[in-house]
């Protein structure tokens, strides 16, 4: 693939730190680019994803599907020939995955006490 048919991409984190830039086929599907976010995941960050569904990446004000393509994404106005595309990556740990860690939590803090009068 001709170097110019690819699309350069970085990465926004919570903080202000980039991920990137990469240059990715215009193919790539978004799943793809999460799994690099997280394999290129700084390890000094508090927050961090634990696996690619993890991470929501926004672009243009909204949420990329894991099944469209870098293409598809591709905002076509205001940005600059050969610009880098800027997506910010926000880590949401699974809703059901967090529902579970919550409930295993409380039911630690819970005490259980039997008494018996005889």
């Amino acid at each position: 693939m001709p170097e110019e048919d690819l699309i350069e991409l970085k990465f926004r984190l919570y903080d202000g730190s980039d991920i990137g830039p990469f240059q990715y086929a215009p193919t790539s599907t978004i799943a793809i680019l999460k799994e690099r976010i997280v394999a290129d995941w700084p390890k000094d960050k508090k927050v961090a994803p634990k696996v690619a569904n993890d991470v929501k990446l926004i672009c243009a004000g909204k949420i990329l599907e894991n099944s469209r393509t870098v293409g598809q994404c591709k905002t076509p106005f205001g940005e600059l020939p050969n610009g880098i595309i800027t997506m910010h990556a926000v880590v949401q740990p699974s809703l059901a995955k967090a529902k579970s860690e919550k409930k295993i939590d409380e039911n630690q803090n819970q005490s259980i006490c039997s008494c018996s009068i005889l």
